[in-house]
């Protein structure tokens, strides 16, 4: 089959287009073909190895923590999952990933894929829509009748937590590119461009889902009102003891149920699943090398 992998850590050049064996699917595992996995900033920053201590991967190590695609063959020990059940999940980041053409994942991970949406787009979901509710009800506990502040909402991830924040009954101000601020502001939000200089808190939680500099950061913390929180995927945020701030970094964790949940969500047309772009499997290394010229904007998928 064909895969992509880097043979060692470095810049976008260290990928390249293999053959290699398919695998068979252990005890509790199946074997997906694989429709489409999607661009996460995270496979550039393990694949530079900037992360090996906290995620170490054997090389030569396929990306693509995110997978749709068809069961092929189930392994003993799985539930719940049959050849030709049409599936997402969210990879393990140390395990092969599914920028192939076959991906072995545990059953566990796995949820059924929306119906309402082509497959391939459906992996633009796993991590990003995981990542999002995680941010807002697992760390944040956002509320009915909460004014929050979402820095970074034309990205994937604050896309997805503009939506869920507004179906949850929060007032949303968010900061969005011009590209992306009428598509934010369908989701429900007040968008106000890119700018938190003049931006007028209290909000009882800020979510940034964009890398920042610490001062922005600094910003961003005097914005949450005491007893707020400060919630980033980036740059961690400053402690504010005298005012209870929490600052909270996330770090995303599979979970099939709830991902099964947003599934509903996307096909009762309460969730909008964004593609910026499509490419196939021997692009994804210009990918990678826009990602890190700082030009790649939007979720791109990859289709196999």
């Amino acid at each position: 089959m064909r895969a992509i992998r880097f043979h060692q850590h470095g810049d976008a050049g260290t990928m390249r287009l293999d053959h290699v064996e398919q695998p068979t699917p252990g005890f509790g595992q199946v074997l997906v073909k694989v429709a489409g996995t999607s661009f996460n900033p995270v496979d550039a920053t393990i694949r530079a190895g900037h992360l090996r201590q906290v995620f170490p991967v054997a090389l030569p190590h396929t990306p693509g923590i995110d997978v749709a695609g068809t069961v092929t063959a189930v392994g003993e020990g799985v539930t719940g999952l049959h050849v030709g059940a049409q599936v997402i999940g969210f990879l393990p980041m140390t395990a092969d990933g599914a920028a192939a053409e076959y991906v072995l994942a545990s059953g566990e991970v796995l949820a059924a894929a929306p119906t309402t949406i082509p497959l391939a787009d459906a992996a633009a979901l796993p991590a990003t829509g995981l990542t999002a509710w995680q941010a807002l009800f697992e760390h944040a506990d956002v509320q009915p009748g909460q004014r929050i502040l979402i820095n970074g909402a034309g990205g994937a991830v604050g896309g997805y937590a503009v939506q869920l924040a507004v179906q949850a009954g929060a007032t949303v101000v968010a900061t969005a590119g011009e590209r992306n601020a009428e598509r934010v502001r369908g989701y429900g939000a007040q968008v106000i461009g890119r700018d938190i200089g003049g931006l007028a808190g209290p909000f009882d939680t800020v979510l940034n889902f964009a890398p920042v500099a610490p001062a922005d950061m600094v910003t961003l913390a005097g914005l949450v009102r005491d007893g707020g929180a400060l919630v980033t995927t980036t740059t961690p945020g400053p402690q504010d003891d005298p005012r209870g701030v929490r600052s909270i970094s996330v770090f995303v964790h599979p979970d099939a149920g709830r991902l099964a949940a947003l599934v509903e969500l996307v096909d009762a047309d309460k969730l909008h699943i964004h593609v910026a772009g499509h490419v196939t499997l021997d692009e994804l290394p210009a990918v990678h090398a826009r990602s890190d010229a700082g030009t790649l904007s939007g979720k791109t998928v990859i289709t196999v």
